[in-house]
């Protein structure tokens, strides 16, 4: 199920949107404020954000440069502001559509999904294989060689990140971001011990890592098939 933000401070079309793309099978929070957001993704992950530019405090251009700056979050402005020179400015500080009310709900819908297609965050296909693991996005299970195994939230969310993007060296920074959340004010440390648990479940022999790796100085790398040259720098 893809996780949509909807900042928005018009309550009733907050409401109508919210609910029919619950209804779509989307799962919804909203914020009336750039700062509830923040406080959202604090604490939460999301696939998509659709940002009205009209806020009170920090508005939507604002918001749009802190969340770039801190996560890759598609995101869509949607707002009555037509000028042009909003949208190029909305554009140029990282956002990735502009929908202009009044929008249609079905209109919306679609702009969201090519989105989340284009990211590659589709809720649909969501068994992934990748060598001996087998991950349910949507049931939110690991399975090692045909086996459940019991992950936390936060150890589930990690290895489906790192599984979901096989190969990719990635930072302690970006991981931080995509698994706790954009504003969440969490040491780099937590990723290294949130890896050793994973691999105290994951790996036939956690003290030599073959599946989830370190690249030294630069982040951690999930590698399906392992090489052991590679996988001798997997220690953490």
């Amino acid at each position: 199920m893809n996780r949509i933000l909807l900042v928005e401070d018009d309550g009733d079309l907050a409401r109508i949107v919210a609910r029919y793309l619950e209804g779509e099978g989307m799962a919804v929070r909203v914020a009336p404020s750039a700062e509830d957001a923040y406080d959202l993704l604090t604490n939460s992950v999301f696939d998509l954000v659709v940002l009205d530019i009209n806020l009170p405090g920090d508005d939507g251009l604002s918001a749009c440069r802190n969340l770039r700056a801190a996560s890759d979050v598609p995101i869509i402005f949607a707002t009555a502001r037509v000028d042009e020179g909003d949208r190029v400015a909305g554009l140029d500080l990282g956002g990735d559509g502009y929908l202009s009310k009044p929008y249609s709900l079905r209109e919306l819908r679609s702009y969201i999904e090519a989105l989340l297609r284009r990211f590659g965050k589709t809720a649909g296909g969501s068994v992934v294989r990748q060598g001996p693991f087998e991950i349910d996005t949507a049931a939110e299970i690991v399975r090692k060689a045909g086996e459940a195994v019991a992950l936390a939230p936060k150890e589930f969310a990690l290895a489906a990140f790192l599984m979901t993007h096989e190969g990719e060296t990635l930072s302690k920074e970006r991981l931080i971001s995509e698994v706790w959340g954009a504003f969440c004010d969490v040491e780099p440390q937590t990723v290294a011990v949130h890896m050793s648990w994973l691999r105290s479940k994951l790996e036939d022999d956690p003290a030599h890592p073959k599946h989830f790796l370190t690249v030294h100085g630069r982040g951690y790398r999930f590698v399906a098939k392992p090489n052991d040259d590679l996988s001798q720098q997997g220690r953490l």
